[in-house]
Formats: C-alpha cells, structure tokens, sequence
C-alpha cells in the first residue's frame, strides 16, 4: 500500500511540473503583416477619398467614420485624405454669415457655430469634436488594415488667433507697420484676402520653419500617417516643402498632395497637385459654355508643361466646391456621369469626396454641423464599377508610370474618343459631350466589351449615334 501511494505521488508530482513549463510557455504571438509603405505602385491605380469628419456622420466623429472604411474600400479608394484634425481656434471665430461668433449675444446660437477647419490653434492637438488622439489612431490603424493609406490635410500658411506661438513667438507671423499681426493679403491688391479668422505665417522666419517641421514630422513618426495635403501650397514658398518633405522622407516615404496647379512644386517634393483648370473646363462644358475642343488644348497643354511622372487629381467637386460653388445637380444637373468617368479614365487620380458617392444634392455648412446622406444608388453603383476599372486595368495607370493618352478622330468636334494601353490592356473612352445626339465614325475598330453593360461591341470604320451625354467605356 505504501509503494502504491508513493508511485501514486511520484506521478502527481510529475504531472504538476509538466503542467508548469506548459503554463511557462509563451503565447504563440499573432504575425500580422506590416502595412507596407507608401510606393510608387499605389498613385498608378488609385482612387483618393477626401474625408470631411464633421458632416460625415451625424455623431461627426472619427469613430463613426472608421466604420465605414470598408465601404470606401468597395470604392476602389486607396488613399483617404482626411480634412484637417486638429483644435480649431476660439478667437476671432467665424459663424456663416462671415461675423465673428463673439459678437453673436445670443449663447445657444453662438454655439452652432464650430468654427473653419482652417483655423487651427494647435498643430499637434486633436479636435475633440472629432475624438481623441486614440480614435484617430484607430481610424489610420483600420484605414492601414483595409490597405488604405491616410493622408492629413495641413494648413501651413497661416494659423488660428489663439494659437500658442501667437503669444509665444510673434516673430512668426506677418506684421504691419504698427507691429501687429494680420490676416493673409492678396499681394495683388495689397488688401486682405477676407481670411479674418487666421493669421498670416512669416515664412522668413527659419525658427517658424523648423518648428512647423518638427510639428509635422510629428504625425507621421508617432502616428504613422502616410502623408499630406497641403492647403494653399501656392501660398507657402516652395524651398520650405522642399525641405518639409525631405525631412519626412527620412522617417518613411509619403504621399504629399498640393492645393494648386503649379509645376515647380511637384518638381520639389510633391506627387499629385489639383487638376483646378480641367475642373473648370469640366463645368464650362456642362453648361455649354465650352466644347469638346477646350479639353483637348488642355491635354496638349500639359504633355508639356508637366513632366512624365506629374500626378494631376481630377474632380467633380470637393469641399470648397460642394460649399460654395454648388452641388453636382447645380453644377451638372443632367451630365455629372459622364463627367465622373472622365475623371476616371485620364491620366491621373480621381477623388470621391464625402457624400459624393450617395449622390448627394446639398450644399453642405462650412461652419456649423451638418451631415451626409447615406443611401446607396445608382450613382454609388457608378463609383464602384469605375473604382473596380481604376483599380484592376493598367490601361488607366495614372501615376509616375501613367498609360499612354491617344486622342482618335471622330469627325465630331463634339464627341471625344480617346486610346489608352499599357502591359496588354486596352481602354477606349467615347462620350457626347453636349445635349443633343451625335453621330460619329470613331477612328477605332475591333472586338471590346462595353465595360458598364458588358456587352460586346464590335467597332467597325462605320457611323454609329450617341444619345445626349451619353458615353461609353470600351474594354479588351
């Protein structure tokens, strides 16, 4: 009995210890893949999402953003530029009819107004209207997940009244005679622009500079943003993003967008600016102020202003415009399609912006809160199919490495046919460009399918009618 227990003891004893180096042992660790850095491969076949975080939802939050990023996936979107996230300054803060909120008595109406995203008080702070530091974390955490990059729109020409360097380093700011700080000038007229809510930076000040720097390399060390867009980069001297950039470069490559049309910045850091000009040419058309024929002086314009590897980003409307210019259904009230796919096929980035893709037909509040719709449509349909195109079809590469652009002749100065190959994939784009039917003989033959109905066409050296706006997408 004796040796019984004793065996019977030896073997608990046994069992125990071997229960203890499996307790010891580490959790096997979960390998997620690192979210790959921003590359040249990406600006070829993507779409660009500008996030408007305070009309996107009616919460207005970070968090109730993130959610849907799958959904902008769906949309072929690879880059999501997030309008600016930081504090907006209190002072000198501007309701919507342009007066100051302190100057408004009553407090509950006072309240409505939030303030310009632009008028930023602290360049390293969070907007707690939107979240905290965390939930933006999260949002570039699941924006990364989903194989999306972020970029952060930066307002480096000017900050909030209250912004601490006010106080702290007038020197850093544009004076007037009296030595006291003023709100951006239009160097044409000597007068202000009406920016009465911000202060004018003074770029030569290198102090100003390298701390404008540090705050911007910031986001991207500490929480791996893929990049910038920067606003009124036409108004900021060109060495100082030159500079800017490189120094982000050393932390990891990024993505860097500039608000405005001008070579010499794409030249010194820059990746993609604003198609501001084919904008225009876009809306001129649609109301019949333009034809056909303005769009193809643009096209040969840029072959050779632009360099091979310039990036343009087309649009049909974006902040600024939805705000203040109007909504696609003023602007394009029976051709915003045709359009669209223009800016899809291109050479170059087209960009959703918020609300765009649920076809949306209001002028959303600058300064007060607002918010988009959220039904899903034909239009939504659309940007999908298109996204999918962008996205798959090296025919529409659009970045450093972008497809040959061929102009083909439809003896219809009406109607723009144009070529498009790269690595064995063909796009031939067809589109009416006015309100009344138009027959042409496209310099273009051969077997394709009509990529949005996919039926198969056969292109022969032979008339054939388009209907009012009425476009086609050809694919083999």
């Amino acid at each position: 009995m004796k040796k019984l227990i004793a065996l019977l003891m030896t073997i608990s004893v046994f069992t125990a210890c071997k229960n203890d180096k499996k307790a010891e042992q580490p959790a096997e660790e979960k390998q997620v893949e690192a979210f790959p850095n921003f590359n040249a491969d990406v600006e070829e076949q993507a779409v660009i999402y500008e996030a408007n975080i305070r009309q996107y939802s009616p919460e207005g939050t970070f968090d109730a953003f993130t959610k849907d990023i799958p959904v902008l996936k769906d949309l072929g979107v690879k880059v999501i530029w997030v309008m600016p996230i930081n504090r907006i300054s209190e002072v000198k803060r501007k309701a919507t009819d342009g007066q100051f909120t302190s100057d408004i008595e009553d407090e509950n109406e006072r309240k409505k107004y939030l303030g310009s995203y632009y008028s930023v008080s602290d360049y390293r702070s969070i907007n707690p209207e939107f979240g905290t530091l965390e939930d933006f974390q999260e949002l570039v955490d699941t924006a990364h997940e989903n194989g999306i990059y972020v970029i952060v729109d930066w307002v480096p020409n000017h900050t909030g009244w209250d912004h601490p360097w006010i106080a702290e380093h007038p020197e850093y700011f544009t004076q007037n005679d009296k030595g006291e700080i003023i709100d951006p000038i239009n160097p044409d007229t000597g007068e202000s622009w009406g920016w009465t809510d911000v202060a004018d930076l003074n770029y030569d000040n290198q102090d100003m500079r390298n701390a404008m720097i540090a705050d911007m390399k910031y986001w991207v060390e500490d929480v791996n943003i893929d990049g910038y867009r920067m606003d009124v980069a036409h108004k900021v001297p060109v060495d100082f993003f030159k500079r800017a950039i490189d120094t982000l470069k050393t932390v990891k490559p990024v993505f860097m967008l500039a608000e405005a049309e001008q070579p010499d910045l794409l030249q010194n850091g820059f990746d993609m600016h604003y198609g501001w000009e084919a904008h225009h040419i876009f809306n001129d058309i649609a109301k019949g102020h333009k034809t056909v024929k303005a769009l193809d002086d643009y096209m040969v314009k840029i072959d050779s202003t632009l360099q091979d590897d310039d990036i343009n980003m087309y649009f049909v409307t974006n902040h600024d415009e939805n705000s203040w210019a109007g909504t696609l259904k003023e602007r394009m009230p029976e051709n915003k399609e045709i359009f669209t796919a223009l800016s899809y096929t291109i050479p170059g980035m087209p960009l959703i912006y918020s609300g765009q893709e649920y076809d949306m037909d209001h002028r959303l509040k600058f300064f007060e809160k607002d918010s988009i719709p959220k039904t899903k449509g034909n239009y939504f349909e659309l940007l999908k199919k298109l996204g999918t195109l962008k996205n798959g079809n090296k025919a529409l590469n659009g970045g450093k490495q972008a497809a040959a652009y061929q102009r083909l002749n439809a003896d219809n100065e009406n109607v723009l046919v144009f070529k498009r190959e790269k690595a064995g994939d063909e796009v031939v784009f067809i589109g009416n460009f006015t309100k009344e039917p138009q027959t042409i003989t496209p310099e273009v033959s051969g077997d394709f399918t009509d990529y949005l109905s996919n039926q198969a066409v056969k292109l022969e050296a032979s008339e054939m009618t388009l209907q009012p706006w009425e476009y086609k997408i050809l694919v083999k």
